[in-house]
């Protein structure tokens, strides 16, 4: 008998007619001879509700009473809903989340999950019962309520379905499914029938909107099979599980983040330990930090530009010149009329050419690029908030996203797909071996970190900040078949572009050459590049949710006496270019960091 656990929106249950159709779909899964367990949102806007009721008696509410406050929302949900399926003619038990036995950590308003108890679960299921539960809660140690945070019911899903092995989790909400970009900004977005989780966490963090990236964190972590459904129709919409053995699309999605706030700090010494001050002061307001970019420095000075929530601006600025004081230099510089927009595909794993196709693509559209930054699935830019839809729809558009097998770029495969595959095999196996050995069930899961030491970097600074520089450049290399695979792109001082890149050791030559060619229209560009780097990516999941992930990455290499000349982040990879010299030492300092020496 397959257990089944069915998560409903608060869109899903505002009404007395939502929630029977809700009632209705488990009621049917029950009938078909599978165990259902229900996840359930509080009903509309009620959430709201009670955060405005808090603001009319406080300015500042404590923390653990908006938990008490807010959790009500559910419990009124659950109980709804174990009425309409006992309406029904079935057993239902309403259960909230300390009484399942949610077990968090205390951090009020963000609580984290440390591990379930199943037993009440498995006893109510075993006794014919629908276990209807409250999303976004749980209790701590204290029997204190805590709420989980935002897409805490996604998360309380997940994490049941994990503890129950359940066959699939079923996610209801008001749209079909997961589309390929946001159908109101491109009407002829395409659903996808299936997605793999490093695809769908990527769209989850630069805001595909479905769900939050902390559930499919979860989801990837413990190999749970999710099915993102509308709530209103039979659509099967669309399932969620790792990279399949086929050819995957090169780009499956585009997604689009636009109240970014710029920040870039400069004239901070080029030396050890600047990155761990910096990422350590960010950790520790909780500040989630996105597009990073660090160039190669010059003169003895460097560099670092990062992207965050807009609301989060005033935070980070307090942040970061608290690291400009520790440093004793730097100066630093904000933006707010910014958005951020990538390109996702798992397909990009095994084809050159296609950053060179999106910069050809945002050229064509005379959008301009302010920052790059690429991990192995992901092409993100950072371009002008009035600029922002344009280049969503060009980029879906120009990728043949509407079709259902939309054209791949010019240039085709680079590596086998059985060895791609093997790859992704070998990375679900250390990601297992990992998840093993967790204490709490929401600790951050790194599971490799890999040392490259067959690459080359080359930069190329002061060139033009207009649009097509970086599609001239990119193509020219692309027309070469030279695989890149680390790109950043920032802009300077005096609105001058740097743009620095790492290439196959063995394709350097060539590469220098055919960007040569290019440069002869920037006269006053400079080139320069470094024939042997190392280049070290720190793989896992929730890299960006949890916030200190970067903290004890660059504190290890400070601490080692390493110094980072190139850096770029994504949702499950974070990348930096170190001295060929200090690769083994900073690969072994990594291993210790995140103890996986064992």
């Amino acid at each position: 008998m397959a257990i089944i656990v069915q998560k409903f929106g608060g869109t899903s249950v505002a009404d007395a007619t939502k929630i029977r159709r809700a009632a209705e779909r488990a009621v049917a899964a029950k009938k078909a001879g599978h165990q259902v367990v229900m996840v359930v949102s509080a009903r509309g806007k009620k959430t709201d509700e009670l955060v405005s009721l808090a603001a009319e008696i406080t300015d500042q509410p404590h923390p653990r009473e908006m938990d008490m406050l807010l959790s009500t929302g559910e419990q009124e949900s659950v109980s709804l809903m174990a009425m309409a399926v006992h309406s029904l003619g079935e057993q239902a038990v309403s259960l909230t989340g300390g009484q399942v036995g949610v077990l968090t950590d205390s951090s009020h308003t963000k609580a984290r999950i440390e591990r379930i108890a199943t037993e009440r679960m498995k006893r109510h299921l075993d006794n014919g019962s629908i276990v209807v539960v409250c999303g976004f809660q749980g209790t701590d140690d204290d029997f204190n309520i805590t709420t989980l945070g935002r897409g805490g019911s996604d998360t309380t899903a997940t994490a049941l379905a994990t503890v129950l092995q359940a066959d699939v989790c079923e996610i209801y909400t008001d749209v079909e499914g997961v589309f390929s970009t946001d159908p109101r900004l491109v009407p002829e977005a395409r659903k996808l029938s299936r997605i793999s989780y490093d695809e769908m966490l990527e769209l989850a963090s630069v805001g595909a909107g479905v769900m939050h990236s902390r559930s499919i964190e979860f989801a990837k972590k413990f190999r749970v099979p999710l099915r993102v459904r509308p709530s209103y129709s039979d659509a099967e919409g669309t399932l969620i599980t790792p990279a399949s053995d086929e050819e995957e699309s090169v780009v499956n999605g585009v997604a689009l983040i636009r109240n970014e706030a710029r920040v870039t700090i400069g004239e901070i010494p080029d030396r050890p330990g600047v990155l761990s001050v910096i990422f350590s002061q960010m950790a520790e307001r909780k500040i989630p930090i996105d597009l990073v970019v660090q160039d190669v420095s010059s003169g003895g000075v460097a560099e670092i530009s990062f992207t965050v929530p807009q609301d989060d601006l005033a935070e980070t600025l307090t942040a970061a010149q608290a690291a400009v004081d520790e440093l004793g230099a730097g100066e630093i510089q904000s933006g707010t009329n910014v958005s951020k927009v990538s390109a996702v595909g798992v397909g990009m794993r095994t084809h050159t050419g296609v950053a060179a196709e999106m910069f050809s693509i945002l050229a064509a559209a005379s959008i301009n690029i302010g920052m790059v930054t690429t991990s192995d699935i992901k092409i993100s830019v950072l371009v002008d908030r009035n600029s922002a839809d344009d280049a969503v729809l060009a980029v879906h558009r120009g990728f043949g996203l509407e079709q259902d097998h939309h054209p791949t770029p010019r240039i085709g495969f680079v590596k086998k797909i059985s060895e791609a595959n093997n790859d992704q095999e070998k990375q679900a196996q250390l990601e297992q071996d990992v998840v093993a050995r967790l204490t709490n069930m929401e600790d951050i899961v790194v599971s490799d970190v890999n040392l490259d030491q067959a690459q080359s970097r080359v930069t190329i600074s002061n060139l033009p900040n207009s649009p097509g520089v970086a599609s001239q450049l990119f193509s020219a290399v692309a027309d070469g078949a030279i695989m890149v695979d680390m790109i950043v792109q920032n802009v300077g001082a005096k609105n001058r572009t740097n743009i620095s890149f790492t290439v196959p050791r063995e394709d350097l030559d060539q590469c220098l050459l055919l960007v040569r060619a290019v440069l002869e229209d920037w006269p006053d560009s400079d080139l320069s590049y470094e024939k042997e780097i190392a280049k070290l990516s720190v793989r896992g999941i929730g890299l960006r949710s949890h916030t200190d992930v970067g903290r004890k990455m660059f504190q290890a290499l400070f601490q080692a006496g390493i110094n980072v000349t190139m850096l770029n982040t994504s949702e499950i990879l974070m990348s930096v270019v170190v001295g060929s010299a200090d690769g083994e030492k900073a690969h072994d300092c990594l291993h210790r960091a995140f103890d996986l020496n064992s």
